[in-house]
């Protein structure tokens, strides 16, 4: 469905966010409580403790969503300024999805060469998270170019007490391992036996690759521009030399015969339905490109007619969509929960496997009642969750948490019995 400037202009008139007061500010000793003189006992606490901010302010329920803007969705680096609108909006899904409270934070001073002028400077990005980090639970890192995204997030993982999160690098990722998993199901199929061979490797290509080989894939044939990631390539830079391999195929259509799966994160109509009927027998296509995939899924269906077949793409008026919105509101949610200090790769993996089981259970007649059009049971046509799906609140945040406990990155000592039952009771109460 197309949306015209009219109609999204209107949408988006006067912002997306606002604050809405938990506590209540209507007498004279509300007043007292809330400012000056009661507020003196808030700060001695945390001046004696810093932890006691988790407490006694908004910290253990706030994200912050940072963007320089250099990559805003697939429009480019369009200034800081330009993605309020996008950041804005990711603080709606994390409220609307996960219940965490965000806010955008557009940083307009860490280019190199000034506020908008040639590319990110990692150095200034990190001052500035570091900077302001006292006041929040979190981070969420997005549209933030790459390769600049990697160090920044590596450093500001390493450096702050706090779980930080670029969506960009590792939303897709989960939720494209969730869509492996289920389709190595259906093949009968041990992850470690399957052939992937990837096009695009910029920040979500990289992280889908290190995905894939900490869930147990083996065989990963990655491929940009120029072709695949092969050992002797002398033009990579560290992000892609890490994953370099032995090869004879030189280029993605030499790469792609026999293989099971196919991951695109790159560009439109790179792929041809001859490239695909080269792949294995039961072949997988996750064409992610947004908004035209790399091959089209009528393309598809035509060359692989009579075949079985899954089809994945990130768009939302077709079957088995990659929606990152199916992530990171819950990892954010159970990693706040437990006060997790990173959201590390057991995290991501656990947040995969729940959502991978949850598309094998029976859909709910309400998200059924939304996509009249689509048959929901697992199958090649549904190996991922809807968006709307409420069970996602409980099964994929209760995962996340559960492994920061058992990786040992939770501060709070947590009952998981007790904490699923409260995710439950929580979910219940969003929606009555």
């Amino acid at each position: 469905m197309a949306y015209g400037k009219e109609e999204v202009m209107a949408y988006h008139k006067g912002g997306k966010v606002a604050v809405k007061l938990p506590k209540s500010l209507k007498t004279k000793d509300d007043l007292c409580l809330a400012y000056t003189p009661g507020v003196a006992h808030a700060v001695k606490s945390i001046a004696a403790d810093t932890d006691a901010s988790y407490e006694c302010t908004a910290k253990s329920n706030l994200v912050a969503v940072v963007s320089d803007g250099t990559a805003i969705l697939g429009l480019g680096d369009l200034g800081a300024a330009a993605s309020i609108p996008v950041m804005e909006g990711k603080a709606v899904l994390f409220k609307s999805f996960g219940d965490v409270d965000a806010w955008p934070v557009p940083l307009n001073c860490c280019r190199q060469g000034g506020a908008n002028v040639g590319k990110t400077d990692p150095k200034r990005v990190i001052e500035m998270v570091k900077a302001i980090a006292p006041q929040y639970g979190g981070v969420n890192l997005e549209d933030i170019a790459s390769p600049a995204c990697f160090e920044i997030e590596d450093t500001l993982d390493k450096e702050l007490d706090i779980p930080v999160f670029h969506d960009d690098q590792w939303g897709t990722a989960v939720i494209s391992l969730s869509g492996v998993m289920n389709y190595a199901k259906l093949a009968g199929r041990e992850l470690s036996s399957l052939k992937v061979v990837m096009n695009g490797a910029g920040a979500a290509g990289i992280r889908i690759c290190e995905m894939l080989k900490a869930a147990g894939v083996k065989n990963v044939i990655m491929c940009d521009t120029k072709g695949t990631i092969r050992v002797g390539r002398t033009d990579l830079n560290a992000f892609k030399a890490k994953h370099a391999v032995e090869t004879q195929a030189l280029t993605l259509q030499e790469a792609l015969v026999g293989a099971d799966v196919f991951v695109g994160v790159s560009a439109a109509n790179v792929l041809t339905g001859e490239d695909v009927k080269k792949m294995g027998e039961f072949p997988a296509i996750f064409a992610m490109a947004n908004p035209d995939p790399e091959i089209a899924p009528a393309e598809v269906a035509k060359a692989l007619e009579g075949r079985k077949y899954v089809m994945v793409t990130g768009r939302s008026d077709y079957p088995n969509q990659i929606n990152n919105v199916l992530g990171f509101p819950y990892l954010f949610r159970g990693a706040l929960d437990v006060r997790a200090t990173t959201i590390n790769m057991e995290m991501k993996v656990a947040a995969a496997n729940a959502l991978a089981n949850l598309a094998q259970q029976s859909v709910p007649e309400d998200i059924k009642a939304i996509y009249p059009d689509e048959k929901l049971e697992f199958g090649t046509s549904y190996i991922i969750p809807k968006p709307f799906d409420k069970r996602l609140f409980v099964e994929v945040s209760y995962a996340v948490a559960a492994a920061a406990v058992e990786t040992g990155v939770a501060r709070l000592k947590v009952d998981l019995v007790e904490y699923r039952k409260d995710l439950e009771k929580r979910n219940e109460s969003r929606f009555s």
